[in-house]
């Protein structure tokens, strides 16, 4: 059992988690997404580089991780978020790595899994096909297709984390962040335009979103999850992190005035519900090495 002052660390986690896609989305309406994202890694690039350092015999790992769980699944995390119309869905279709990564495992990995997970899994998956079909999230379809996308990019990349060995989160966080902002920042000035007009326009509340996800977000957060899991059984831990998508939702209705159908409210349920089923049952493996 968590003591009350790791509890309450691991809910504060959850929070920033949550409040961490309000403030990308804020700060992704005024900066173009892919130069919102190199910019978030680069900052962290410059926090993180004295962790930056090579490991012989994993690099081949090691690389292709970073960039799928860094550059790849951000920016199209963000891209995602700039077409969205509320930050409510994506919250919810962002939780589709979880499964998504299971379902890598049992194809790369060769894991097997049981029916509680399958049940899991279709339940994941059907409650976003149920969201997917509101009309008011029709509308951006091609957004949610980017966070879809998005959700695949983490999950490979967790693939090759899971082969890593001996790498802490502060060094994996280095690797991320410096494989990715010179490829975003080529991408942005090929894909993207105005950028220079959207800096010098961009209000001060955006600024402190990019200091807020690469900071707070990928910084504190991260390492702070670091921390426990290495106190605690994972089973202990994960479950409480679905309350990040429920902060999301919460803020995204406060302080966005995001607007919730019954539909997406049933497909949030149906999806979060599958959700925990595979974590719960994924982190029980784990635990107990089955």
């Amino acid at each position: 059992m968590l003591a009350r002052r790791d509890l309450t660390l691991l809910i504060g986690i959850s929070g920033i988690w949550g409040f961490n896609l309000i403030a990308a989305k804020v700060g992704v309406t005024e900066i173009p997404p892919i130069l919102f994202t190199a910019l978030r890694f680069g900052l962290l690039a410059l926090v993180t580089l004295p962790f930056l350092k090579v490991f012989p015999g994993q690099m081949r790992t090691l690389l292709p991780a970073a960039g799928l769980s860094g550059a790849l699944q951000f920016s199209l995390l963000f891209a995602g978020l700039a077409l969205a119309h509320d930050v409510s869905t994506v919250a919810i279709a962002s939780q589709l790595g979880i499964p998504m990564t299971t379902l890598l495992s049992v194809w790369l990995l060769k894991e097997t899994i049981r029916w509680r997970r399958i049940l899991g899994i279709v339940l994941a998956f059907g409650g976003v096909a149920v969201i997917a079909f509101d009309p008011g999230v029709l509308v951006y379809s091609d957004g949610l297709g980017l966070i879809i996308a998005s959700c695949l990019a983490g999950s490979l990349g967790l693939i090759y984390i899971k082969r890593l060995r001996g790498i802490g989160p502060l060094e994996l966080q280095a690797w991320l962040a410096m494989t990715a902002w010179p490829l975003l920042l080529a991408l942005s000035f090929l894909f993207e335009d105005g950028q220079w007009t959207a800096l010098q326009d961009a209000r001060l509340v955006s600024w402190g979103a990019l200091l807020f996800t690469s900071l707070i977000n990928s910084l504190f957060a991260h390492t702070a999850m670091f921390y426990l899991i290495q106190r605690y059984p994972v089973s202990s831990v994960a479950p409480l992190t679905l309350l990040s998508p429920v902060f999301s939702i919460l803020f995204g209705v406060t302080l966005l005035d995001d607007q919730l159908s019954p539909r997406m409210v049933l497909g949030g349920v149906i999806t979060l519900v599958g959700i925990l089923i595979v974590a719960l049952r994924d982190q029980r493996m784990v635990d107990t090495g089955t």
